[in-house]
């Protein structure tokens, strides 16, 4: 029987390769970035087109390649920063392994020129699917340029797995973010098209997120700085009033690399509690400064999951440091700040130990969990007691197919008022009893079945604003409302490109209460929490979106008019027994069971 294994040729492996380290254009950006701050650059261009799909160049003025370099930087695992294996464990630059310009050339037309400070001319590479078309010395600037055409050209299969441009050049944009704020003292620039995108010149990291995330920003920032003996964590975080309820702005860097760490993204949010509202996020930019011996960078090819040797030290260190970030700012009572400084103490001495640590946490639980509990006793009223003695398992689940079955079936007409309770459920007496309806749900439901109506074939109208309003938005965030344009407009707004990154809406949906700039805002921040959250579809979440900011809300009175229309509204919908995000529009209580509390 012949043999069967052998050797892959190297372009099949390249392209193997390629599939871990450039899974789309903002993979290639990220590793062209890094690679041109790893040489030193103090100015960094990024130019693509077509949201990276036709183009992507990166143009660096860093210490720049040989003749010999040039060409061995396009062979697997060649590598500047390795030695030995014992390098992996000292590792400060951005790369290492050497796979990424293989990868790059094996999957696009590849176009490489460079040029040291000390040689007159510079060095071509043209490379198309790993075959060098071309190596020739060639005029240049000193410092490297290269520039990518037509990403997977020839994996027809991967480039149809590509997103729409305003989805790619999201991607590509939080790349180039998180680059430029890890390094605000290189200057970076970002042009799509013939549009610049970012222009930023050598700063400090305030200024920097400032420049790229808004000037919002300017008034909101609170410096953090703490040291223990083995690592440093410094930055900002945003003011409480300053958090979203959607995930996006959290920046967290270990030795100047972007990390994501669910267990420290706690630790910030939990130096915030009491803070912040339930489900909100906390904006920061936060520095983890380590001995590389004690984190291993070398997990996963993009290299923004790692791992740390005491993460529990790592965790107690940035969340004190937040705290006392707070508290120095007048922004949390002393007392909550204190006890966290002496964590750090602790850290710094050899008597800390997971039993302090451990103690500690427990006691605070304990007293806020003893505080809850007063606060339930003291809120404990008989008409609580009454509507909690029915389990939610024995609910009784009514399905109308029209208001016209509920009107002939359900409703006593003689008994048939309507009024409010709490200013947040509706009562209603029904032929076996009473039904208790969530005012804020019912109002979500019927506004949800309306603006999905929009979506087909049935436009929503829009009232015209005497004074339009300038909504500005991150790059981001306008790259989103580009993407979803004909849908917005579908649900009645109306709005127009207003300079950079700005949009002017001059109409908002017919019905809908509040300022242009707070709805359209609104709509934009409540759609990403949906696609954090829930990952619907696009046309869904917006509706869901613009429902859940555009109902009545709970401890808001309404009117007899309002709270009829609600109650017909809703048996009008298709499914009107729960909201769109699935929670009870309604509860009824049984005549029965009315009765046998007087038994």
């Amino acid at each position: 029987m012949p043999d069967i294994i052998q050797l892959l040729p190297d372009s099949i492996a390249n392209q193997i390769a390629a599939g871990e380290v450039v899974q789309r254009p903002a993979s290639a950006v990220k590793e062209l970035m890094e690679n041109s701050i790893d040489a030193g650059a103090t100015s960094v261009r990024l130019i693509v087109k077509e949201a990276g799909k036709v183009m992507i160049q990166v143009i660096d003025d860093g210490s720049g390649m040989s003749e010999t370099d040039a060409r061995m930087s396009l062979e697997r695992h060649a590598t500047s920063k390795i030695r030995t294996a014992d390098d992996l464990f000292r590792i400060r630059t951005m790369g290492f392994r050497g796979e990424a310009l293989a990868s790059i050339a094996a999957v696009s037309q590849f176009e490489l020129k460079t040029r040291k400070a000390s040689d007159e001319l510079g060095t071509l590479v043209v490379v198309e699917g790993s075959e060098v078309k071309k190596q020739e010395p060639v005029a240049c600037e000193k410092g490297t340029s290269i520039c990518i055409r037509n990403l997977f050209y020839n994996i027809p299969a991967r480039r149809n797995f590509l997103k729409s441009n305003p989805v790619e050049m999201r991607h590509i944009i939080e790349e180039f973010q998180r680059l430029a704020l890890a390094h605000p003292s290189i200057a970076f620039s970002m042009i799509q098209g013939d549009e610049m995108v970012y222009d930023l010149p050598a700063s400090k990291l305030s200024q920097r997120i400032i420049a790229l995330l808004g000037k919002s920003y300017q008034n909101q920032l609170a410096p953090v700085q703490e040291e223990t003996v083995q690592s440093k964590v410094t930055g900002y975080v945003g003011r409480p009033e300053s958090a979203r309820k959607t995930r996006g702005e959290q920046f967290l860097f270990a030795n100047n690399r972007f990390i994501k760490s669910n267990s420290l993204n706690y630790a910030v949010t939990q130096a915030f509690e009491g803070l912040i509202p339930d489900g909100g996020y906390p904006f920061y930019v936060l520095f983890i400064d380590i001995d590389p011996k004690h984190i291993d960078i070398n997990v996963h090819p993009t290299k923004t999951e790692i791992k740390f040797d005491d993460e529990r030290a790592v965790f107690s260190v940035v969340s004190a440091a937040v705290k006392l970030a707070l508290g120095s700012h007048n922004l949390t009572p002393a007392i909550d700040f204190k006890a966290d400084v002496n964590i750090v103490s602790k850290m710094s001495s050899s008597s800390f130990s997971k039993d302090d640590y451990m103690n500690e946490r427990f006691s605070s639980l304990s007293r806020s969990n003893l505080n809850h509990w007063e606060k339930a006793f003291e809120e404990k009223s008989p008409t609580s007691q009454l509507f909690n003695t029915e389990p939610t398992t024995q609910r009784e689940m009514l399905r109308f197919e029209s208001a016209v079955n509920l009107s002939a079936d359900q409703v006593n007409k003689e008994e048939g008022t309507i009024f409010q309770l709490h200013q947040k459920y509706l009562v209603r007496p029904i032929k076996h009893g009473l039904m208790l309806i969530h005012q804020q749900a019912a109002h979500e439901r019927v506004l949800f079945d309306k603006y999905m109506l929009h979506f087909k074939g049935h436009p929503g109208s829009s009232q015209q604003s005497l004074f339009p309003q300038t909504v500005t938005f991150s790059a981001a965030d306008f790259t989103l409302v580009m993407e979803m344009e004909q849908e917005i407009t579908a649900l009645g707004f109306r709005f127009e490109i207003f300079g950079k990154n700005a949009v002017l809406v001059s109409g908002i949906p017919t019905g809908a209460h509040g300022s242009e700039k707070e709805l359209f805002e609104g709509l934009i921040e409540q759609f990403k929490q949906n696609q954090a959250q829930l990952q619907l579809p696009v046309r869904e979440s917006l509706a869901q979106a613009l429902a859940k900011r555009t109902s009545v809300s709970a401890g808001q009175k309404l009117e007899k008019e309002e709270m009829t229309a609600i109650v017909e509204g809703l048996f009008a919908c298709t499914n009107p027994n729960f909201s769109p995000e699935g929670k009870s529009t309604f509860f009824v209580l049984d005549t029965s069971k009315i009765e046998s509390y007087f038994s």
